[in-house]
């Protein structure tokens, strides 16, 4: 799949040129979603258009990028009606001010969180938990699937898998 970057700013030009264009045809937005780059400072958030010339069996991939402080990209739900509601989506779990949507707000979260869920701002778990069996998570813990710890940290595999003692 043909993949590549455009600045936020000319978004809707390039995506027009995409649909008008009479040789392209690309007028099927087929997903219009988000993604959360942490560590690329000054454009951290990636809104990505998938889209798809239904003629000629082609699809593309277009990605422009935004800071996290001010994440303003322009709508494309003047050129595609489906883009609504993927834009109230990515805007409920990314946080994407998209400028000019005619009703952009929370279709799937509660309307009084003041976050965003998929934004990677969070830890994954709590690691102050008691309750959680670490073993259930491939970290270990007393026994396993087949194999016994000692407290001296020798695994020892049980007799009905047919090995001896290997050490850690």
């Amino acid at each position: 799949m043909l993949n590549f970057d455009a600045p936020k700013e000319l978004n809707l030009k390039v995506l027009n040129f995409l649909y008008d264009d009479p040789e392209l045809k690309f007028r099927f937005l087929t997903d219009l979603c988000a993604v959360h780059y942490p560590d690329n400072k000054g454009a951290e958030l990636a809104v990505v258009y998938h889209l798809h010339n239904l003629e000629d069996n082609v699809r593309l991939r277009l990605k422009v990028f935004t800071d996290s402080v001010k994440p303003d990209v322009y709508t494309a739900t003047g050129l595609f009606s489906s883009a609504n509601w993927m834009e109230r989506e990515t805007y409920d779990f990314y946080g994407i001010n998209f400028i000019g949507h005619p009703n952009l707000k929370r279709i799937l979260n509660v309307d009084e969180m003041d976050y965003f869920p998929m934004r990677k701002e969070f830890p994954l778990e709590d690691q102050t938990r008691s309750d959680k069996d670490d073993e259930m998570f491939g970290r270990g813990g007393k026994t396993g699937f087949g194999i016994e710890k000692t407290e001296h940290g020798t695994v020892v595999e049980s007799e009905k898998n047919g090995a001896d003692e290997i050490i850690n």
